[in-house]
């Protein structure tokens, strides 16, 4: 298996280090770390507006220069929290904790070579998981069935709705809203159109780039300029890089290793990822502390552990979509969006059929990660004067982009409307407090759903027992009706709220 796994990197090595993946692997990380640290544009909106891009690069490249974005803005977001408590990205929210408060006592190099350390160690550990997992997972899933993707699915859709933030009832809408509108279109089956209101344009469904862009692009430049631009501080002294000595690498080193194993682990969970890991491994390091009220005044620990959390999680989350066809997060559906438009499946077949997409983008991790520290820690003064920009010279830029990438799928203004309806909708759902991620894994599952549930009831002749009698697909079904219920008792409810606002 050892043998195995270094022949396998030494195919994704030799499809990394040639001259364009390395340009794009760059281009990603450069772009991650920049919309890391400016506020109001996040990984999911730059993804969507990049997406047309893609289309015309090898489907390797481009997803090794999406999955870049993902796990640099982490980066990004970890450098404004420190220096002036303005974190760019939203799982960096719980690093400005403590990371501020060392750049406010004069210890700002110190909380930054933190940050970029315990983001390589994770970055690292996380692609060597993905390598170990990937294959055992993608050989399990060759084994599932019909009905066993279609529980898996159902499992999926019910996990991103236990995680959710906010009202139960409203991200189970979101779900089913989702579903809905991934079903617009022609049925494949009978050839009948369903929802296009005779619309011609809407025959071969809605566009996942469109929405995309319209929910995290639109529906982002609309909140921000309603809630009026955010305070900016200033870092007016300069910062100098200070690695950790001896006693402090002591002091970070067990919170670096636990939060790249609660990243690992939570990262591969439907609607965990980074915000999720990270948040996690700041509770628990604050709960094993032996001095907890250190926390939230300075303590290193308190940065080492969410950065190691949030690199692990956003580069395991790509684990559900690259070996069972299951996007985790709205980042992920995106990634599973632009691999179904160039043609390939996202699910266990790809690590067979597609060696050189797998195993290059493990090995991009690597080279992406390393790209990230040599970038991030030199260019300091840059990203904070990124900072001073005004909101009114970006969002212009950000409407731009979007309108010409999405114009660009079809050459159609259709298009267009379809991203400004749900950039309104967007920020409807925002202003309602419904999170728009599970509506759009809804929209990318719904269709797959479908084909499944189809599948497995023609091969039963009709039998809806099917998935309670085979044993994969009744143990999902179980579990999934299991979340539900649990998170549906009063003081379960209760106590997952008082988590997540925590």
């Amino acid at each position: 298996m050892i043998l195995d796994l270094f022949d396998n990197l030494q195919i994704g090595f030799a499809h990394v280090v040639t001259p364009i993946n390395l340009l794009y692997c760059f281009i990603g990380v450069f772009l991650g770390t920049l919309i890391g640290v400016l506020p109001g544009l996040g990984p999911a909106a730059t993804i969507a507006i990049l997406l047309p891009m893609t289309f015309t690069l090898d489907p390797t490249t481009s997803l090794i220069m999406l999955a870049g974005i993902y796990y640099g803005a982490q980066y990004g977001g970890s450098t404004t929290a420190i220096l002036v408590n303005l974190p760019g990205e939203s799982s960096s929210v719980v690093t400005a904790l403590d990371g501020y408060q060392m750049a406010r006592q004069g210890r700002a190099g110190l909380a930054l070579a933190t940050a970029a350390l315990a983001s390589f160690f994770a970055g690292t550990v996380a692609a060597l998981v993905i390598a170990l997992a990937g294959p055992l997972m993608a050989a399990v899933a060759l084994s599932f069935g019909a009905a066993d993707y279609f529980a898996l699915m159902v499992l999926g859709l019910t996990a991103s709705v236990a995680l959710a933030q906010g009202s139960l009832v409203k991200a189970l809408g979101m779900v089913t809203f989702g579903l809905i509108v991934g079903l617009v279109g022609v049925d494949v089956t009978s050839g009948s159109s369903r929802m296009t209101f005779g619309l011609p344009d809407l025959l071969d469904g809605i566009s996942i780039v469109a929405v995309a862009m319209g929910l995290f692009g639109l529906g982002e430049i609309m909140l921000n300029l309603t809630d009026g631009e955010e305070a900016r501080s200033r870092q007016k002294e300069p910062v100098r890089i200070t690695l950790p000595n001896r006693q402090e690498m002591k002091q970070i080193s067990g919170p670096v290793v636990r939060g790249t194993v609660i990243g690992s682990v939570l990262g591969i969970l439907p609607g965990g990822g980074a915000l999720l890991s990270s948040f996690t491994a700041y509770a628990v390091e604050k709960k094993i502390s032996k001095e907890p009220s250190r926390f939230g005044r300075g303590a290193i620990e308190g940065v080492a552990a969410p950065e190691a959390a949030n690199n692990a999680g956003a580069q395991t989350s790509l684990i559900p979509l690259l070996t069972l066809g299951l996007p985790s997060n709205v980042i992920a559906a995106l990634m599973a969006g632009a691999l179904i438009i160039q043609g390939i499946q996202p699910g266990p077949q790809i690590i067979s059929s597609q060696p050189a997409l797998f195993w290059g983008l493990v090995a991009s991790m690597w080279i992406g990660n390393l790209m990230l520290v040599l970038l991030n820690l030199p260019m300091i003064g840059l990203w904070v004067r990124l900072l001073r920009m005004p909101y009114k010279f970006l969002f212009p830029a950000i409407l731009v982009f979007c309108s010409v990438g999405v114009f660009s799928l079809q050459f159609s203004s259709f298009s267009i409307w379809v991203m400004v309806v749900f950039g309104a909708l967007g920020y409807l759902l925002r202003r309602l407090d419904c999170e728009p991620a599970p509506f759009l894994l809804g929209m990318i599952l719904g269709p797959m759903m479908e084909e499944y549930f189809r599948r497995a009831m023609l091969l039963s002749r009709g039998d809806p027992m099917v998935f309670l009698e085979r044993p994969i697909s009744a143990t999902l079904l179980v579990l999934a009706a299991l979340a539900m219920i649990s998170i549906s008792i009063p003081a379960l409810r209760a106590r997952r709220d008082a988590a997540l606002k925590e």
